[in-house]
């Protein structure tokens, strides 16, 4: 029975009887884009050193086809995926009838996604309001003629999908096989220029020329005076209730049949959202308005059974998120590079953490933890030395003790952190749209003594 009427069919999206968070346990965030070879040979030795240093969870960022600046949450679609994490020597053969059964299945984002990609091209990666309006406006007449026309790159652009998507899954069941979960992860916005934007412009608000009516961001506060203006299109939060939020579920179930717990990105937008007027200039002129986040949700139960869900809860949070998070049982995140503003009730410092946590050293926005350190003002370094009980060259493993020591029943930790890198290894900075995304794990960094040494700290602390 398909779950979302009107897109892709999903049978068994989620398998309750391999949970996360059904024990203690710890886990590593690594990006797909940090690994050669993610999704066949780099992916496999990267889950089997896991498994042998007692970790039984891989974090992975967003896994969609990225635009020119290479960020995760600003992809081109979150249905498809990237090519870019292929592993070229394990290229499946395709076996007609297989792939005939995925295109069948994938046909509701499968089709406009393989379209997107070759008019982009066509048009040399300009936005898509800015394309002929037939195309731009999908009329029948010019769809058909782009499909007659361009036949072997829109095959080509399916036939990368299916690799994805045998890739995925063999390496999905590697893991299982070695008993490591993946945490996948969802940005909240998609980007203007996107698949989903350009063949479902009615989910979003929109001028009548595809550009957006109103952009996503946050409000001035003590990062920025000015707010952050991000330029993802909101949603039309009214259209989706009258479709049952049939797009955002369909998003999330995609997700859901890839990974085992999925993170939603910015979640307290779920509850309120910024809105910014189209062409303004900062943040400060948005406004708060109301989301139908437990609508959605309660449908999602409905239909899961379950919520396998991970809310981003980071950055100022008001008593309306933090009740939506709770009243549906949805883990939170604690970050311990947050723990040591001097506030004594700070959510993030280790004894306030709650056994629903899901606790990390840093996350991919953050420096690396010996960077952080080492930037720290001298009065914060000694709140932390005191904490956790620094001595001279033991940070980072300090901070890794104490998120593995935790009473969260999740500790996940960076890898740049399991090596002890410093601010060179930092993976992004937000704000910049420069240098990021471009560590990679350096080859042979992963040694057999360093999984012996973090099997023994799992065990330690009850994670193995």
């Amino acid at each position: 029975m398909c779950l979302v009427v009107g897109y892709a069919c999903y049978e068994g999206v989620f398998d309750m009887r391999l949970p996360v968070l059904d024990r203690r346990r710890a886990g590593v965030l690594l990006h797909l884009g940090s690994l050669e070879a993610p999704l066949g040979r780099g992916g496999r030795a990267f889950i089997d050193w896991l498994a042998d240093a007692g970790f039984t969870v891989w974090q992975v960022l967003p896994t969609g086809p990225t635009g020119p600046d290479g960020s995760p949450y600003w992809v081109r679609s979150d249905f498809a995926g990237s090519p870019a994490f292929l592993d070229p020597a394990e290229i499946p053969d395709v076996l007609p009838a297989e792939y005939a059964a995925f295109v069948n299945e994938t046909e509701q984002w499968l089709d406009d996604y393989a379209l997107f990609e070759v008019l982009s091209t066509a048009h040399s990666g300009a936005v898509w309001w800015t394309w002929p309006t037939d195309v731009r406006d999908r009329t029948p007449a010019a769809l058909d003629r782009v499909g007659r026309e361009r036949a072997a790159e829109l095959q080509r652009a399916k036939r990368e999908q299916f690799a994805f998507f045998v890739q995925w899954r063999r390496l999905r069941e590697h893991a299982r096989m070695r008993g490591v979960r993946i945490v996948g992860d969802l940005p909240f916005y998609v980007a203007p220029h996107s698949a989903e934007t350009w063949a479902h412009p009615e989910q979003f608000q929109l001028d009548d020329e595809g550009r957006p009516a109103a952009m996503a961001g946050v409000p001035p506060d003590y990062f920025s005076r000015t707010g952050q203006l991000w330029g993802n299109p909101l949603y039309d939060w009214q259209m989706m209730r009258r479709d049952n939020f049939a797009f955002w579920r369909a998003r999330v179930l995609e997700q859901l049949d890839r990974a085992d717990l999925l993170r939603i990105d910015h979640f307290r937008a779920l509850a309120a959202h910024w809105a910014v007027p189209a062409g303004a200039a900062d943040a400060r002129g948005g406004e708060w308005h109301l989301t139908p986040g437990e609508d959605l949700l309660r449908i999602l139960m409905d239909e899961l059974g379950g919520l396998p869900i991970l809310a981003e809860d980071l950055g100022v949070i008001t008593e309306d998120v933090v009740a939506l998070r709770k009243g549906f049982g949805l883990p939170g995140m604690r970050v311990l590079q947050f723990a040591f503003s001097g506030d004594s009730d700070n959510p993030h410092l280790p004894h306030m953490h709650e056994h629903d946590s899901v606790v990390y050293t840093g996350t991919h926005d953050n420096d690396t933890a010996l960077g952080w350190y080492r930037s720290l003002d001298e009065q914060t370094r000694r709140r932390v030395d005191s904490m956790l009980r620094v001595a001279p060259g033991s940070m980072p493993e300090a901070l890794i003790r104490a998120a593995l020591g935790s009473v969260g029943q999740l500790a996940i930790v960076p890898a740049q952190d399991l090596l002890g890198l410093g601010s060179e290894a930092r993976l992004n900075t937000p704000g910049t749209v420069q240098g990021n995304w471009l560590w990679r794990l350096p080859a042979d960094a992963l040694t057999g003594d360093l999984a012996r040494h973090f099997a023994q700290l799992n065990g330690s602390y009850g994670r193995a």
